[in-house]
């Protein structure tokens, strides 16, 4: 074990509650962050998911669990540092009509990669709230997955080289996509699923959490070295959510029995849909996770 104050080259999105991180407003003697930025935030994910090039780094939830399903080091500070409502992330071209979920039967749907957080939340919805066979869509993916060991299913393709999303659901050529934080704007752009605001709620007072996008996750020869880094790492963070405004970083679960039941509902969406090699459970991770949390 190293005694050395550790300097960890860390990678997260500028959030409210990671701003005063990242400017060094908030820091903790046990530890120093070298904060890298990297814009969009996912193309870190799969450097990190593959060969663990930063020490710390946020990571979306299906990443995380088909990392870890696949035996690579990382460890799960358990915290999340990004969730959000997603039944408005599914959208159509309206100038085409419109288009509900009880219509999508072989209908060609977009998505950036078939294992994405998003895309894994958006099917599960689909499934478990509006009876939609999702393996009855026709899904059409622009990018591999962040971990090489993953192979996507038959019902998923992908789209001509040098095609866009967004250029092919304006040209006809998807019948809907899935957007995350670069959702499109304009009037033909409309909500497979009609009123989204009011289905989230509904959803929400159902499962009583927001969809769970990203947490963060530690080298693990990093974590076994620097004995005390986890955690205070997972305490910046927690002090971060502290001087957040109260949205959205209060539906932003922390520690381990907040993690429990998001986890849970995670892993069994994205057991059911074939993004995991292995059964993993969330005491197997939870527990992981403890083991280098105390000081």
């Amino acid at each position: 074990m190293d005694h050395a104050i550790p300097i960890l080259r860390t990678v997260l999105k500028t959030y409210p509650h990671t701003k005063p991180i990242k400017s060094g407003e908030l820091t903790d003697p046990r530890v120093r962050l070298d904060c890298l930025e990297i814009d969009p935030i996912y193309r870190a994910f799969a450097p990190m998911a593959r060969e663990q090039v930063y020490d710390v780094s946020e990571m979306a939830i299906v990443t995380y669990l088909q990392a870890r399903a696949y035996g690579k080091p990382l460890v799960l500070l358990p915290t999340v540092v990004a969730a959000r409502l997603q039944q408005g992330c599914l959208v159509y071209d309206a100038r085409r009509g419109q288009l509900t979920p009880d219509r999508l039967a072989g209908a060609r749907i977009g998505v950036r990669s078939y294992s994405q957080t998003t895309g894994m939340w958006v099917r599960g919805i689909l499934a478990d709230t509006y009876g939609v066979d999702t393996a009855a869509v026709h899904w059409v993916t622009f990018e591999d997955a962040h971990l090489e060991e993953y192979v996507d299913p038959p019902i998923a393709t992908r789209a001509p080289a040098g095609k866009t999303m967004l250029g092919m659901l304006a040209d006809g050529e998807l019948d809907a996509a899935i957007f995350g934080n670069d959702l499109p704007a304009g009037d033909w752009v409309r909500p497979v699923i009609p009123d989204p605001a009011a289905a989230d709620q509904a959803w929400y007072a159902r499962h009583r959490q927001v969809p769970v996008n990203h947490v963060v996750v530690m080298r693990r020869d990093v974590a076994e070295r620097h004995r005390g880094a986890a955690r205070a790492v997972y305490d910046l963070l927690e002090r971060g959510k502290a001087l957040a405004p109260p949205t959205p970083a209060d539906r932003l679960p922390s520690g381990v029995a907040a993690l429990r039941e998001p986890l849970g509902l995670v892993i069994d969406y994205a057991t059911r849909q074939g993004l995991l090699p292995r059964s993993l459970s969330v005491d197997e991770i939870l527990a992981d996770s403890l083991a280098f949390m105390g000081e």
